[in-house]
């Protein structure tokens, strides 16, 4: 039986997607340098292990590299509640009419009207303020609508900018850092809007996006504002129940044009992260060249569009698991991440890479 006729018959459960992650591979900074990260070759029949800037010698001429435009906002605000109270906002989506939809931690939720004093950059005083306003999306929704103010009458996004906090996954341990600013972040970051970095595109760097050029493998750009959603483990046994996170996406008209030009010259179309992944194949799948996705890629899934992925190393159980698992094969990745764990490779977000073909 082919190797994707037996994937797509077997029927995946969560725990096919658990495995033994030594805590001290979970990389809690980044590399001194971006393309200084290990790289592990999956495409061929043995794995084999490289530094990240070697990565053109894995590419031709002709290639389309993909990846995501998005810009980290400095998504979380910490407040007090006028009984003294702690606040933690995650902002998620900005909606315009300086509300957003963010998510909150407390110990005590303030009552819909309650305005909260937010703490601002040392050194400003400007009233900084988020009134809730209610549930979002709906009254039922996991996350709530704000009205964030200051004296100035600023925007979100210029709010966010001044005070917010670089939005550092879960298993970062540390507090946010002038290193994270600058790293948690893609050197060609334009549309602001994620509360995560699409984090397989932060080991390049402007030396190797321009000995990549030289090749002649093209560039092109979509945008996906990740959501904290993506650092949330499966929690049902059966696939099935999950239900998946909505994240906005685009896909510019240039980048359709370079997709079709690739195709007819015959290049490989190489998704730089899982969020290009469920971008294009959101779009191919659809039709729709901008809107939200809840697209959940499992063991099974028929990729139209992506040929090759880089990817960084994800959680166990995770949503991101099954999908890089869809795409190459499950026990290819699974010996994969096996050989990772054996060659002490750096986990997640600031972690190394790998480089995968989409199984035939």
């Amino acid at each position: 039986m082919p190797h994707s006729l037996a994937q797509s018959t077997r029927t995946f459960t969560l725990s096919d997607f658990d495995f033994q992650l030594p805590v001290e591979l979970i990389a809690q900074h980044p590399a001194p340098e971006r393309s200084a990260s290990r790289l592990l070759d999956g495409t061929g029949v043995s794995a084999q292990d490289l530094i990240f800037r070697d990565l053109p010698s894995l590419l031709l001429s002709g290639d389309l590299l993909v990846f995501n435009d998005t810009r980290v906002m400095n998504a979380r605000l910490f407040g007090e509640k006028s009984t003294g109270g702690k606040l933690e906002l995650l902002v998620e989506r900005v909606l315009g009419g300086n509300q957003v939809a963010a998510h909150m931690r407390v110990s005590k939720k303030p009552e819909v009207g309650a305005s909260v004093a937010l703490i601002g950059a040392p050194g400003t005083h400007e009233n900084l303020r988020a009134t809730l306003l209610g549930r979002w999306p709906d009254a039922n929704g996991p996350m709530f609508r704000f009205v964030l103010t200051n004296d100035a009458g600023d925007d979100p996004f210029t709010l966010m900018a001044r005070h917010g906090h670089v939005p550092l996954p879960p298993y970062i341990t540390h507090a946010d850092s002038p290193e994270d600013a600058a790293r948690y972040q893609t050197v060609f970051a334009k549309n602001p809007g994620a509360v995560a970095a699409p984090t397989a595109a932060l080991h390049f760097d402007d030396g190797l996006l321009a000995a990549i050029d030289v090749l002649g493998v093209q560039r092109a750009f979509v945008t996906l504002h990740v959501g904290a959603g993506t650092f949330a483990p499966v929690k049902t046994e059966n696939l099935a129940e999950h239900q998946m996170h909505s994240e906005w996406y685009d896909v510019p008209a240039a980048t359709q044009q370079a997709i079709s030009d690739c195709r007819a010259r015959g290049g490989r179309l190489i998704a730089v992260g899982t969020t290009s992944v469920r971008t294009l194949e959101s779009w191919a799948k659809t039709g729709q060249t901008t809107g939200d996705t809840n697209i959940f890629i499992t063991p099974g899934f028929e990729f139209k569009v992506v040929d090759a992925l880089v990817t960084n190393f994800h959680l166990p159980k995770s949503s991101l698991m099954m999908l890089v698992s869809a795409f190459a094969g499950y026990e290819r990745v699974m010996a994969l991440y096996r050989h990772a764990i054996e060659q002490r490779y750096r986990f997640f977000s600031y972690g190394d890479a790998m480089l995968l073909a989409r199984q035939l």
